[in-house]
């Protein structure tokens, strides 16, 4: 009797030690995945704070369903912190949260938590993919996805679940400015129902028949292409061009 009851008392010490073990193992890995993602996220905030300033001109085509509008020239400033400028002769669309407010996110790492799910190829472009999630309840995203280039420290694609506009999932495409992390080229591709379409845009009303609702799944999707050129980086920019 005595045996079987040291025999019980060390299977029972034997299974929680095994639990601890496991236990202390998914807090290593967790830690590892956060200290890891934060890295990584760092990387790419300093090379996008190297432009403390610049200046670009921007081409903008809008395909969303029940707009109609014309291809849009605008000159976009920027200046750090967060100065957010632009110039049109026209009313250009161009979402803020996958332009300079994701970044801007990004900087401030003591409003989230981020955390490194994994790899997955992107194109040709081995990529690492990090969930953040804000700790305000009163942030309007509830949840952003970025997938970056490990090598170059850029944003590759982002997808930000907003309050205010659905989900916008965003694809970046660099050239002379990649050491800046600025892109050549983005395309936002956005949740037609929920995007707030700005005041001035006509857009055509929504017919409730048939051939709508064949169509339903088309109208759900979105794309805002938006391609830069003949950037002025860091050449300095007054504060009253923001006024």
């Amino acid at each position: 009797m005595k045996i079987n009851i040291l025999q019980i008392y060390l299977q029972m010490k034997i299974k929680q030690a095994i639990i601890a073990f496991f236990t202390v193992l998914i807090s290593i890995t967790n830690l590892n995945a956060q200290t890891n993602a934060n890295v990584l996220l760092r990387l790419v905030t300093n090379k996008i704070q190297k432009a403390k300033d610049y200046t670009v001109e921007a081409h903008i085509k809008v395909d969303i369903p029940f707009i109609k509008m014309m291809p849009t020239n605008v000159k976009i400033y920027f200046k750090q912190k967060d100065k957010f400028k632009i110039e049109s002769k026209g009313i250009a669309i161009v979402p803020r949260q996958g332009f300079d407010q994701a970044t801007k996110l990004l900087a401030d790492t003591n409003s989230y938590t981020a955390m490194l799910q994994g790899n997955e190829k992107l194109g040709n472009i081995q990529t690492k993919l990090i969930n953040v999630i804000p700790l305000s309840d009163t942030s309007d995203m509830i949840l952003g996805k970025f997938w970056i280039d490990p090598q170059q420290n850029v944003i590759i694609k982002s997808q930000l679940t907003t309050r205010a506009n659905g989900t916008i999932v965003t694809e970046y495409t660099y050239g002379k400015q990649i050491a800046f992390g600025l892109p050549d080229e983005m395309i936002f591709s956005v949740d037609v129902k929920k995007f707030k379409i700005p005041k001035g845009i006509v857009a055509e009303p929504i017919k409730n028949n048939e051939d709508n609702k064949a169509n339903s799944n088309d109208n759900k999707k979105g794309k805002i292409y938006i391609t830069l050129s003949n950037y002025v980086v860091n050449k300095g920019i007054a504060d009253s061009m923001f006024k």
